[in-house]
């Protein structure tokens, strides 16, 4: 098998010029890395999305630096071939852009990361042209902006009015005249991504915006069960792991119970001369 390049800016611009889709997924550790690495997978988002499904809090706002830098970490180790995307953490950057230069400069020097994703449109603006200032990728991210959830009425689709449409297609000129090296549009209508598509001169990536987009971003968990609360619409599901998961679960509970589990196969011996010898000095 031919060794996978490292994934760099220029090759996404290359097929971003050439129509090429992008695609995109989060992860949070290091085997799931690994496979992601090995399938090909352009982009990979370490989420501030862990918080709810590898830490199981109810939102992404718990969620601290030295949580995504050790989970970032894992999955550079993993993922050595993708382009792989810190996300800023809900009041790592929105207090001042120091702060975000700063924050932005952890995931640098102490992930290895290739970028960072920020949430917000005109008013993150100067944080986003200060990270890129100090040569930092980043990513923008509008629509649905869990970190403004409460603010946004909660987890829903935005843009739907007229009004609402026209501030994220405004948002996201200003974010690329900023110096965003993509936006992600979460949970936009469709039609609505279409049109920030076609004006934009950077990659826009879909999270449930449809499929007129530059890429493709799903949430891993729910690509394969394995976030039991929900399955968002904007999900496909590829394959039921969390239901094999669980049935395997059952029947080791079943097997150590019964004592079919463990059998010969699954532990060690010692020799009868061994063994006798132990029996011997015991005695």
């Amino acid at each position: 098998m031919t060794e996978r390049k490292k994934v760099t800016l220029p090759m996404l611009y290359k097929k971003y010029r050439e129509g090429d889709l992008i695609t995109m997924l989060t992860c949070y550790d290091y085997p799931t890395a690994y496979f992601q690495d090995q399938a090909g997978i352009d982009m990979v988002l370490v989420g501030d999305s862990l918080g709810m499904t590898m830490l199981g809090y109810d939102s992404t706002l718990p969620v601290t630096m030295e949580d995504m830098i050790r989970h970032t970490q894992a999955v550079r180790r993993g993922a050595p071939h993708v382009w792989l995307i810190g996300d800023m953490p809900y009041m790592t950057y929105q207090p001042s852009v120091e702060m975000g230069i700063s924050n932005a400069g952890r995931f640098m020097a102490e992930a290895a990361c290739d970028a960072v994703k920020l949430e917000g449109g005109k008013e993150m603006a100067d944080r986003m042209a200060g990270i890129v200032a100090a040569g930092i990728p980043v990513m923008g991210h509008l629509g649905l902006t869990p970190q403004s959830a409460s603010a946004l009425g909660g987890f829903r689709v935005q843009g739907k009015s007229a009004a609402q449409a026209l501030r994220i297609i405004e948002d996201a000129r200003i974010l690329e005249e900023a110096g965003a090296f993509s936006i992600l549009l979460e949970m936009v209508p469709d039609r609505i991504c279409q049109i920030i598509t076609e004006r934009a001169t950077i990659p826009i990536i879909s999270l449930g915006s449809g499929a007129v987009a530059n890429g493709q971003l799903l949430i891993y968990h729910d690509m394969f069960g394995l976030y039991p609360k929900f399955t968002p619409k904007m999900a496909r599901v590829y394959g039921n792991a969390g239901e094999v998961i669980l049935n395997g679960l059952k029947k080791y509970v079943e097997e150590v119970i019964s004592g079919a589990f463990p059998g010969p196969e699954n532990y060690f011996g010692i020799s009868d001369e061994e063994y006798n010898e132990v029996l011997r000095q015991l005695s």
